[in-house]
């Protein structure tokens, strides 16, 4: 009996561990929707004649700078997000606004800073910028500029002014250049969450689950109006990439905006 119990129990281990694979194995493919759904990502790419065409009025921002390392100034160049404003009725537009912290290193005026759009045709719109007013820190991550030249409305689509402050039980829309290697293609592509959340506000930001990444910075907050359309709802400013974006509310800044609309 003892001689039997030694010659059975290695195959029944055998058996057993063959079980133990097979279950695992069967296993293994229920949990790869579970990882591909927390790594889906929820934004579209610009795309004309399928996206909303207003979301042309979000540009690239080129900013050259300089920053200091060991005492020593190094060349900088931050590339954001910005967008096209109007508080009415007009033919063209010259103010942009965009993120703080994209100027922070700006200090040669020598240097141009730049706003580039894209036509409905394709063709790149590429003017300088100037500032005009900023918050100056993190929590103050707003700035307004005002283009060289004004661009014709009839070629770039404009983004009016909310009212008031966001709803949180309404949906938003962030849309801006991200550098990512997805749907931002390094920042060549205009990518946009097409529906998120508020999940906190404070009273000089709020935070949402809307996705972007760096790139972005600077890039246009939406809500729509009861009719509809398109209001400019604040500035993306900072986030992790993944779950949590934060922006500026435009009511925050939103008087010294418009002392430059008028």
């Amino acid at each position: 009996m003892l001689c039997q119990l030694g010659k059975t129990l290695p195959q029944t281990l055998s058996i057993i561990a063959s079980l133990l694979l097979s279950v695992i194995l069967a296993a293994a493919p229920n949990a790869q929707p579970s990882q591909q759904l927390s790594s889906v990502d929820p934004r579209s790419v610009y795309r004309e004649g399928q996206s909303p065409s207003w979301l042309r009025a979000v540009g690239k921002l080129v900013v050259p700078g300089i920053r200091y390392h060991n005492g020593y100034p190094k060349h900088h160049t931050e590339r954001c997000s910005a967008s096209l404003v109007s508080s009415g009725p007009s033919s063209s537009a010259d103010i942009i606004v965009t993120a703080w912290h994209c100027l922070e290193y700006y200090e040669d005026l020598s240097q141009q800073i730049l706003f580039t759009v894209e036509t409905a045709a394709g063709e790149r719109i590429e003017t300088p910028a100037t500032q005009l007013a900023k918050g100056g820190d993190i929590e103050a991550d707003w700035a307004v500029l005002r283009l060289q030249r004004s661009l014709p409305l009839h070629l770039i689509p404009v983004l009016k002014l909310q009212p008031g402050r966001p709803d949180p039980q309404s949906p938003l829309l962030m849309a801006g250049y991200s550098r990512d290697a997805g749907r931002g293609d390094f920042g060549n592509r205009l990518s946009y969450d097409p529906s998120c959340f508020i999940t906190k506000q404070y009273s000089r930001y709020s935070d949402s689950d809307c996705k972007a990444y760096k790139g972005a910075s600077g890039g246009a907050v939406i809500q729509l109006s009861t009719g509809g359309e398109p209001m400019l709802s604040g500035v993306i400013s900072q986030g992790n990439g993944d779950d949590l974006s934060r922006f500026i509310p435009l009511a925050v800044f939103r008087q010294s905006l418009l002392s430059h609309l008028y």
